[in-house]
């Protein structure tokens, strides 16, 4: 390859000198094809590797790098491995190498066009005084199964500390109860909070005259406003479709779906994932950000102290409706209905109760009391049956032949402990004149105000010692809770595994005299007696 000064020598004779292509080739012993290349280019051609360059740390880890891009193809494309997390997970693994490396090495795997950016102007922010929000979708796996998450997000602009957690839905109580956990999160509350025009806070109408989708009237929704009040935060709002107005958010959703969520996540609830997010909040609160001299947390500090303080008491992030108790003892709310219990609701003057919807649980309370009655985790499918068996035991009670057939028994019998079929089985054997299921639901009547688990453990020791009825299971259950009580339960063992005690042993055994009992035999005799 020519260098640039070799270059400037054979244009500069050509040009300048006048001298001819065969005459350069010649003086400076080159192929007139050199020489022509040279007089069509100004610049060194690029410098091309000949061969394979090796990579002595990165090379044994190009397989697994390889493994993880594949594995990715198959992913969410939001949500698929980036060079970071890739030089993250390598790192955990004992890679000593440099994150430039593996980031060329997936950028020139993947061999992405290059791409037009926009320009954006930088901006800085005060403490305490700004934060953003927005929304984003993940995919993980739910017991077993992929499932799409709303992935809640907020992030302070000065200190770029970032919130997350997950919904089932964007809906309003949803939108309330993470503002809620993001204030906890950071302690405190901004003195205003950047949107985008999601229907949940705001309603766009057109303005009059005008067709341009973007010069829309904004308003907005007073269940908001009155969360916004009892926060004492303002709202702004960005421009219909120009998400860039509010750019660390934006850019936060990709990070903590790319960082905090690949690979899947596998949970079993909405509780769970919500737990393992935060612990990657806190633990992403270590990050320095390029540029910036101090961590997430230590900037997190100096922010909290121009923070507004939270109120004494949470908003309730739920929305309220009425509703009707139907002949079932259950209320409807979004096709759905949701038992009551029995007690509760056989002496109402009006079948009409309050239902407060939360994100994920579902709250009945009578209208003229304001107290609840029932509380049921809250479903998002549609047309199901959420029954808490408790409610129904009363009924069950006074009509045990329903046992076999009553929703609320078929929807138990699928969770719970198998050891309950063996006690209902051994009940209904012992007392087969049909008084065994009625025993059997005074022992479920114990989950009212005991531990399942207790009750779980009471019945096995019941089992074991042969004393399969109610009293025996109760007692059972009141040595677990009260271990420091004396009392003896010797009664509750077999025959056989009874512990001897010499001084009872007279008892039982004296040999009865029944001619004592002749004597009423007689009449004349029994007058006397009676006599005397």
């Amino acid at each position: 390859m020519n260098t640039v000064e070799e270059i400037a020598q054979i244009r500069h004779a050509y040009y300048n000198e006048g001298k001819k292509i065969r005459q350069i080739a010649r003086e400076q012993h080159r192929s007139r094809a050199t020489i022509r290349r040279a007089l069509g280019q100004a610049d060194p051609k690029k410098y091309v590797l000949a061969r394979h360059k090796p990579a002595p740390v990165l090379d044994e880890w190009k397989p697994k790098i390889e493994a993880m891009l594949i594995e990715s193809e198959g992913m969410p494309r939001k949500q698929r491995y980036t060079g970071q997390r890739i030089y993250d997970l390598l790192k955990a693994d004992g890679y000593n190498g440099c994150i430039t490396s593996v980031r060329n090495y997936v950028a020139k795997k993947r061999s992405h066009p290059g791409k037009q950016q926009d320009v954006f102007l930088p901006l800085v922010f005060d403490p305490g005084q700004d934060a953003q929000l927005d929304w984003g979708k993940a995919v993980v796996k739910m017991n077993g199964e992929l499932v799409t998450v709303e992935l809640f997000n907020m992030r302070l602009c000065f200190s770029r500390a970032s919130f997350v957690c997950a919904y089932p839905t964007q809906r309003q109580e949803a939108l309330f109860d993470g503002h809620v956990r993001a204030m906890h999160f950071f302690g405190g509350v901004t003195a205003r909070t950047t949107y985008d025009n999601m229907a949940t806070v705001v309603a766009l109408k057109q303005a009059s005259g005008i067709s341009h989708g973007r010069n829309r009237e904004r308003r907005e929704q007073q269940a908001f406003t009155q969360f916004r009040s009892a926060y004492l935060f303002k709202s702004r709002f960005c421009t219909p479709g120009e998400g860039h107005e509010k750019g660390q958010v934006e850019h936060s959703v990709g990070y903590t779906r790319r960082n905090f969520m690949v690979p899947l996540l596998e949970v079993t609830s909405f509780e769970e994932l919500n737990e393992r997010l935060l612990q990657a909040c806190l633990k992403d609160l270590q990050r320095t950000v390029a540029g910036q001299s101090m961590t997430l947390f230590e900037a997190l500090q100096i922010e909290r102290q121009h923070l507004r303080p939270l109120p004494e008491h949470d908003y309730l992030c739920c929305v309220t409706r009425q509703a009707t108790v139907n002949g079932y003892g259950q209320i409807t709310f979004e096709t759905n209905r949701y038992s009551l219990p029995v007690n509760e609701i056989r002496g109402l003057k009006t079948r009409v109760v309050t239902v407060r919807a939360f994100a994920f649980k579902i709250e009945v309370l009578l209208s003229d009391e304001a107290r609840v009655i029932a509380s049921h985790p809250r479903s998002y499918e549609q047309h199901q049956d959420i029954c808490q068996p408790q409610h129904y035991l009363p009924l069950l009670l006074q009509r045990p032949g329903a046992f076999e057939h009553a929703l609320p028994v078929r929807q138990w019998r699928a969770t719970w402990p198998t050891v309950y079929d063996t006690l209902y089985l051994r009940m209904c054997e012992d007392r087969p004149d049909g008084s065994g299921v009625r025993e059997f639901l005074r022992v479920l009547a114990l989950h009212e105000g005991h531990v399942a688990a207790d009750i779980e453990q009471a019945v096995k020791e019941a089992l074991a010692c042969g004393s399969a009825h109610f009293e025996g299971i109760k007692l059972c259950l009141h040595r677990l809770q009260h271990p420091d009580h004396t009392r003896s339960t010797v009664f509750l063992l077999p025959a056989a595994q009874q512990p001897r005690l010499p001084s009872l042993e007279w008892t039982g055994v004296q040999v009865a005299d029944l001619q004592r009992y002749d004597q009423f035999l007689s009449t004349d005799a029994a007058k006397v007696q009676v006599m005397a």
